[in-house]
């Protein structure tokens, strides 16, 4: 079987124009990205997906490094027979598509990495982890699993993310969507050392995007990750967290815009 029919995916845009290639973030899916296409189908064939464990997409016991993530887009790009990619990657994604960047250059015109730098450091991701494994899935009714989520869980916000990802398995089971030890690996991996070579080896122009507010791309590593590459260049969006693409959506896409287009 193709891989690409594993993969929960969206062909858009102009057909036979180049290629944009969008990668989410850890938890999410190709949705994630259903205001920010639009604005590039004229100008772009555009594939947008579910990576591996996540969304609609197959769920393998394991493989959730970024070499796996990239060796999909590989493997997807052949089936496709797209020879060269524009790529933007939030969170998880901008990891895995750094990955790519480093390991295929040929296969890049330009690369987006969005609010994810390269450092090893696993404290964020291991409070992440805590977060998933005190969720106490399966539950019995969909309405136990809002009622958790708006009166239990910690962040309200990330409460009702996390509640769309409950879906049902069976007659009187509800549990996560994606993968929940594909998310564990996920958050091993990624951050299982440092990429600052991969960074440092970039022959691409390249666009790291910041959301001022961010707390998991420091303004200190933003900076060393300019410092480190002269083909990398970053912008930070005023009053945007670590989703930037939703905080501000406009902003991101008038950046995006410049750069690509």
């Amino acid at each position: 079987m193709a891989l690409l029919e594993k993969l929960n995916h969206q062909l858009l845009g102009i057909k036979g124009g180049r290629k944009l290639v969008f990668l989410h973030g850890l938890l999410g899916s190709a949705a994630n990205w259903r205001r920010i296409t639009p604005s590039f189908e004229k100008d772009f064939e555009i594939l947008v997906f579910d990576q591996r464990g996540h969304g609609r997409s197959f769920q393998p016991e394991s493989g959730y490094a970024p070499e796996d993530y990239a060796g999909d887009l590989f493997q997807v790009l052949e089936e496709l027979g797209w020879e060269k990619i524009s790529l933007v990657g939030h969170s998880m994604g901008g990891r895995n598509a750094l990955h790519f960047a480093y390991q295929y250059p040929d296969r890049i015109e330009k690369l987006v990495i969005e609010d994810i730098g390269p450092d090893g450091n696993r404290g964020s991701s291991l409070k992440i982890e805590k977060m998933l494994k005190s969720v106490p899935v399966p539950f019995s009714k969909k309405s136990d699993a809002r009622d958790y989520f708006n009166n239990s869980f910690e962040d309200i916000s990330l409460g009702q993310y996390l509640y769309s990802n409950i879906v049902q398995k069976s007659e009187d089971e509800y549990s996560w969507r994606f993968s929940l030890n594909g998310v564990l690996e996920s958050l091993e991996k990624g951050r299982a050392r440092e990429r600052w070579e991969e960074l440092r080896a970039l022959k691409m122009e390249t666009l790291v995007v910041r959301g001022e507010n961010s707390q998991d791309l420091s303004r200190e590593t933003f900076e060393e990750m300019l410092r480190s590459n002269t083909n990398i260049q970053g912008e930070t969006i005023v009053g945007a967290g670590h989703w930037v693409h939703f905080d501000k959506p406009d902003e991101f896409i008038d950046l995006l815009t410049k750069f690509l287009i």
